[in-house]
């Protein structure tokens, strides 16, 4: 699908999302939902359900899977169970957190290649800046960035535009040279509305529909992909 040519020399920086972009991290995923719903007496969740729920932020993530689990018996989520889901949920997150993830192919010599082209790099996350730094520390690539945001970091999350705005801010540099890369609607969304180009990778969390009917201005296989030479987005 990797079809997009792209000229880098039309941006001064990028901002890059992390789970489903940089990170394959379902399986943590799985494991701190699995180990909170044990705890909680609920049944068990598989990976293939949860990759949909990915991407909006914890919050999100939680509530969706409880919905899930409760559908079958007609139970609703209360409040309470929400409460206690979330606590252990982090509890179990932080042990986990890198042990049952990889780092997708490329993205390391492509954060490169975008610093060696003079790209200055934030990462943006909906994961809780808590969990976003330790996991990139763990997985090598923190030293490509000059500042990374979790999804607490600001008021309101992506898709909204405010973590965009706030980060060309910070960077000082002008949303319409400030490249947004992830793997989702979200990031798409966010992107438009803030008036950064986007570029989709192929392979993320698309909350479970087609990436390539997403509105973005690219779609790459992997990260390597900005080294061709010619110009494009």
């Amino acid at each position: 699908m990797s079809t997009t040519v792209f000229d880098l020399s039309r941006y001064d920086a990028a901002i890059v999302d992390l789970d489903g972009t940089m990170v394959d991290t379902l399986g943590d995923f799985a494991a701190a939902l699995g180990l909170m719903l044990t705890e909680l007496d609920l049944p068990a969740i598989s990976a293939e359900v949860i990759e949909p729920m990915v991407g909006k932020g914890s919050e999100h993530l939680i509530g969706s899977v409880l919905d899930h689990v409760l559908a079958p018996t007609g139970a609703v989520r209360t409040a309470s169970l929400f409460d206690r889901a979330w606590t252990r949920y982090q509890f179990h997150y932080r042990l986990v957190n890198g042990q049952h993830s990889v780092v997708f192919p490329g993205v390391s010599e492509g954060l490169a290649l975008l610093r060696s082209r003079g790209l200055r790099l934030a990462c943006i996350t909906n994961k809780p800046t808590d969990f976003a730094r330790p996991l990139l520390s763990e997985k090598g690539l923190d030293g490509f960035f000059e500042v990374v945001f979790g999804g607490d970091a600001f008021e309101r999350k992506k898709p909204d535009p405010m973590p965009l705005l706030k980060t060309c801010k910070y960077l000082g540099t002008s949303p319409a040279r400030t490249l947004m890369l992830g793997d989702s609607s979200n990031d798409a969304r966010a992107a438009r509305a803030a008036g950064c180009p986007v570029v989709l990778v192929t392979y993320g969390y698309n909350h479970g529909a087609p990436v390539g009917d997403v509105d973005a201005d690219g779609f790459i296989d992997a990260i390597t992909d900005f080294g061709r030479a010619q110009v494009g987005v």
